[in-house]
C-alpha cells in the first residue's frame, strides 16, 4: 500500500456536492492498495500513520502524534497513487489492486487507525470525489508499506 499523509487544519470530501467526510485539525490520508498487498500491510501503515510525530509541541517543533493532539483522520481511497509513469505519457495503473481487493484493504487501514484511538472519516470508495483541504505547513509525507520492511540506511535514531 501507499499513502500520502497531509497535515491539515481542515479537510473534507464531497460526492455529488454532498460532504461525506469532514475533519478539523488532523491528517488527510490518500490511500492506494497495490497488487499483492494484504491486511498486515494495511495494519502496519495504520500504526505508522497514527504514531507519526508531526504535530507541533509546546516548543513549536513537530513532536506530537495525531492521538496526542486529539485530531482526526480523513481517509480517501486513491488508486492513482500506484500509477506507473516510467514509459510514455499515459500512466499505467496495472500495479493497483483490483477494486474487490483494494476496497477491503483501504477499509482495514481506516479501521486500523480507529483501533489506535483515532476518529476517522472516510471518502466513498469508487466514487468521483472532490477533496478539499487546508494543508498545515505544508507538511506532506509519502509512505509505502514495502519501505517499512526495508532496513534504514544512514544515521541511527529517529
Amino acid at each position: 500500500m501507499r499513502i500520502v499523509v497531509q497535515r491539515v487544519s481542515r479537510a473534507r470530501v464531497l460526492v455529488e456536492g454532498e460532504a461525506v467526510g469532514e475533519i478539523g485539525r488532523g491528517l488527510l490520508i490518500l490511500a492506494g492498495a497495490a497488487e499483492g498487498d494484504d491486511e498486515g500491510r494495511a495494519e502496519a501503515l495504520a500504526k505508522k500513520a497514527a504514531g507519526l510525530r508531526i504535530f507541533a509541541g509546546a516548543d513549536g517543533r513537530p513532536g506530537l502524534s495525531l492521538a496526542e493532539i486529539g485530531g482526526g483522520a480523513l481517509v480517501v481511497s486513491q488508486f492513482t497513487l500506484l500509477a506507473d509513469t516510467r514509459k510514455g505519457r499515459r500512466p499505467s495503473f496495472t500495479g493497483a489492486a483490483a477494486p474487490e481487493i483494494a476496497e477491503p484493504l483501504v477499509e482495514r487501514f481506516a479501521s486500523g487507525l480507529e483501533a489506535e484511538g483515532i476518529a476517522v472519516e472516510r471518502g466513498r470508495f469508487g466514487a468521483y470525489m472532490e477533496v478539499e483541504s487546508v494543508n498545515d505547513g505544508p507538511f506532506t509525507l509519502v509512505i509505502d508499506s514495502a519501505d517499512l520492511e526495508r532496513p534504514r540506511k544512514g544515521r541511527a535514531g529517529g
